[in-house]
Parts: C-alpha cells; sequence; structure tokens
C-alpha cells in the first residue's frame, strides 16, 4: 500500500508544483512590471540533480503528482533530460505542465511520447492585440499554434485566463466559448498580488462571484459540475459543450480546506502554500551536506507547521505584503 503524506490539518499532501526557472520572455501584466524583474543568478538555481534528488526523496514520503511550472519552462536548457528524469522515478505518477506556449510546438511530439497527457496554457486573450497589450510580447500565433497541435494530439488541455480589471473583461465570454466547439477546459483566475509590484486594484472587481455571473449572462444552462478531490477550480458545463468552464477563486482562496499542494520555486525554497514567505531552502541545505534523512525530517517539520489557509499564511509575513513575482514562485 502507498504511503500517505499529511499536514497538520489532516490533509493529503501528494503534489509538488516545480518551477524550473524564473525566466519568463513574455511580461504579463499579472505576473511582472513592464521592465520585468531581476532574475536569479544561474549558480542560485536548483540544478537539475538537486531537483531530481529532491522529487526522489518527495515521492518516497508520498508525493506522486509533479506540475512543472516557471516563469517559462521551456527558457531553461535540456528540459526535455528532466522531464524523463522525473518520468523514471519511482512513485511519480503523473507529470502535468504549465507554459505560455510560446515555444512548447517543437516539443509536443515527444511530451506525448514521454506520457504528459495534461497542459496548462496561459491564455488570456484570444484578441491578438490585446495580447500583445497584456503580454507586451507579439508571439500570439505562436501560442494558438501549439494550442491547435496540443488538440490533434489528444492533450487534454486546460486555458488558463486571469481576469483583469480594464484589460481583458470583453475576453471572457470568447475565452468561455472555446468550451463550445472545442474539448478543452477554459478556466478563469481571480487575479493576485504577485505581479513585482503588490495588488493592481484597491478592490477586486473580478471575483469568482462576479466571473459567474459574466458568464452565465451568455450562458444561461451551465451546470455545476463535481470537482475532483483537492480541486482549485469550481467547474461547470453546458450539456450541448464539448468542454468545460472552470473558475479558480485563487485570491479568495476557498478551496483551502481540501489543498494538497507544496511549492518549491526556482532557487529551491519549499512554500507550503501560495501566500506564505517560504519555510526552508532546499538546495541550501544540499548543499551544505544534507543527508536524504535530514532533508526528509525537515520536509516532515514543515508539514506540520503548515498554515490553515492562505490568509494565515500570508498574515505570517510579518507585514511583508505580497508583491514578489509569480515567476518567482511558480504559477
Amino acid at each position: 500500500m502507498r504511503k500517505q503524506l499529511f499536514d497538520n490539518h489532516g490533509r493529503v499532501l501528494n503534489y509538488v508544483r516545480l518551477a524550473v526557472t524564473d525566466r519568463c520572455n513574455l511580461r504579463c501584466f499579472y505576473c511582472m512590471p513592464e521592465e520585468g524583474i531581476q532574475y536569479i543568478n544561474r549558480t542560485e538555481l536548483m540544478s537539475y540533480e538537486e531537483i531530481h534528488r529532491g522529487i526522489k526523496l518527495l515521492a518516497k514520503m508520498g508525493i506522486e503528482k509533479v506540475r512543472i511550472t516557471g516563469g517559462e519552462p521551456f527558457l531553461r536548457k535540456d528540459m526535455m533530460k528532466l522531464l524523463w528524469a522525473i518520468r523514471r522515478t519511482q512513485g511519480i505518477r503523473t507529470i502535468n505542465l504549465t507554459t505560455n506556449g510560446t515555444l512548447l510546438e517543437q516539443y509536443i511530439p515527444e511530451l506525448k511520447k514521454l506520457g504528459i497527457r495534461s497542459v496548462n496554457l496561459s491564455l488570456d486573450t484570444l484578441d491578438r492585440a490585446r495580447f500583445f497589450e497584456i503580454t507586451r510580447r507579439d508571439v500570439f500565433d505562436n501560442v494558438m499554434r501549439s494550442f491547435d497541435l496540443l488538440l490533434s494530439h489528444d492533450f487534454e488541455v486546460k486555458i488558463n485566463a486571469v481576469v483583469m480589471a480594464g484589460k481583458n473583461e470583453e475576453d471572457i465570454i470568447p475565452l468561455a466559448s472555446l468550451a463550445k466547439e472545442r474539448p478543452v477546459s477554459v478556466r478563469f483566475i481571480e487575479e493576485m498580488p504577485f505581479n513585482g509590484e503588490g495588488a493592481h486594484y484597491p478592490k477586486l472587481k473580478w471575483d469568482y462571484k462576479a466571473i459567474l455571473q459574466k458568464i452565465k449572462t451568455n450562458f444561461p444552462n451551465l451546470q455545476k459540475l463535481p470537482d475532483p478531490p483537492s480541486s482549485t477550480s469550481m467547474n461547470y458545463k453546458n450539456p450541448l459543450h464539448q468542454g468545460t468552464i472552470g473558475i479558480i477563486p485563487a485570491y479568495s482562496r476557498t478551496f483551502c480546506g481540501t489543498c494538497n499542494r507544496i511549492r518549491i520555486t526556482p532557487k529551491g525554497q519549499l512554500k507550503t502554500c501560495l501566500y506564505d514567505n517560504g519555510i526552508f531552502n532546499i538546495k541550501t541545505l544540499m548543499r551544505e551536506g544534507a543527508t536524504d534523512e535530514q532533508l526528509r525530517a525537515t520536509f516532515l517539520d514543515a508539514f506540520k507547521h503548515r498554515a490553515k489557509n492562505g490568509f494565515e499564511a500570508e498574515q505570517s509575513r510579518f507585514g511583508n505584503g505580497v508583491s514578489e513575482s509569480m515567476a518567482t514562485i511558480g504559477g
């Protein structure tokens, strides 16, 4: 019987979101300032050997799902080599990927061969001009080619769209309409203050309730679906449509009670909650000569002191408000 890992609130931990780089070739409004961020020195990144060692250890403890994030993962050299190493790790059952799609096209056949079946594609608009305004880069066609190719190779595709006041409100319905003719899950995400600057608004206009109400004005036959265990999204479907619609209350944080995720940042910082300030640095301990047993004990201690929810985790930052870029965390 497979070993299970629990936190101090009785929640199963079986999923790690692994950010392999903080570098990104886009400058999305909700993620970083237009001038970008100060990128991590390459020597400060976890090496692939350190990453693989950490994943092997976590797999022995009960982690069975890995999501690769960034930054943009495919900006890191030899990414496929790391993915194959993780795929061969005993205990890891699922590898998924979150990407902006700009560099993805050439890797899709090998990703399928590797056994990756689900890809989250960041796409906040279907309008080329607004795409440029939001991302500050003219690569819309690259993303759409990747999207079409993923579907032609039978990947499970989830579109992640951050809803931003004054930026892409008019895109909510066109994006939701993708699920009418395509077998995709279109997921709308509340904007969070992880943009390198802090919150853009004094009050969040597009919370999950407002997003749902907007969608229902155009799709009144939308029906609630049962949400999978530990789901971050509330999921819906029009019976006549091929795909589904999800809403992720990332700022409202209504899903914390079933959260099964931990995060490892590109620098090796463990985050037991997206909103905490980091618990300890795995890479530093490894480079100081920590044994696997010492690392395991440190992980277990962190899991025994996990925040109850994102609000408690944010309060534990001791007055340091959330303002880091999502690229430095791993979305």
